[in-house]
């Protein structure tokens, strides 16, 4: 069984935006506000996290996790990879480092940014990591999780996706080559990237992302890296193909 939990599904700024006083950053429903993106996958055996942002600390502790075996990083934007550092309960509890997995690019600049992280001789209670290159569209293994890299466009930035069995992850997209389509074709559930529904130099809209989700042919689709802009999540949703959904902080999808 693979269980998906939506540990944030804002942007960049997360909603409420500080400062904002839209209707949607003042709302009290708690499916509008919107933590940065992020999401953990879990079988039996195998933990992983797909990027850890600002927020990584708070989500962890909503849901109360105990272990991950690995954090997978799609690119290296603060609000994908600045939670690093908090990594550190994990390196005490498990007394090893935490498998991290990214392109080469990436991975340079996660050292550059965490130079203390990398130091030959790290002072005492320094986070702890295992850096593992990955390369578009390799395989490789995570515990018993097989995880396929897709290359995808963030305007002009080469960014990464993971099929990790029935689930395919996407976000901060604009651009899907075909080759990638065809990879993540077949897939029980998708989570895409869809900003808003104003048009964007480099992610998806709500309109782009419904087309991808029929050209993919995913079984169900859930949104994510969902803005203010987006509008309220009950009008959203209620406008949505059956098949398609906004996701929301703390949703879990059991397959």
């Amino acid at each position: 069984m693979y269980e998906l939990t939506f540990l944030g599904t804002g942007t960049s700024q997360g909603v409420p935006v500080i400062g904002c006083q839209c209707e949607i950053c003042s709302s009290e429903d708690t499916r509008d506000m919107r933590l940065r993106t992020s999401a953990m996958i879990k079988t039996g055996g195998t933990t992983v996290v797909i990027d850890v942002g600002p927020d990584f600390r708070q989500q962890m502790l909503r849901e109360k996790v105990r272990r991950i075996d690995a954090v997978l990083l799609t690119h290296e934007h603060n609000d994908h990879i600045v939670g690093i550092d908090d990594v550190r309960p994990y390196n005490f509890m498990h007394k090893k480092g935490i498998d991290i997995y990214g392109t080469p690019r990436v991975m340079n600049e996660v050292k550059q940014r965490f130079p203390y992280v990398f130091d030959a001789n790290p002072y005492p209670g320094a986070p702890s990591v295992e850096v593992h290159l990955i390369d578009p569209m390799e395989k490789f293994e995570v515990g018993d999780l097989s995880v396929l890299s897709l290359p995808v466009m963030h305007g002009n930035w080469p960014v990464m996706g993971f099929r990790i069995g029935p689930i395919v992850y996407i976000t901060d997209a604009r651009y899907i080559e075909e080759e990638v389509i065809e990879a993540a074709r077949g897939c029980e559930v998708l989570v895409l990237n869809a900003l808003r529904k104003k048009a964007h130099h480099s992610h998806f809209n709500l309109e782009q992302g419904i087309e991808m989700s029929r050209i993919i042919g995913a079984k169900s689709t859930y949104f994510t890296h969902v803005s203010h802009a987006m509008g309220f999540y009950r009008e959203v949703e209620s406008e949505l193909p059956e098949n398609i959904h906004l996701a929301y902080d703390g949703l879990k999808i059991k397959l």
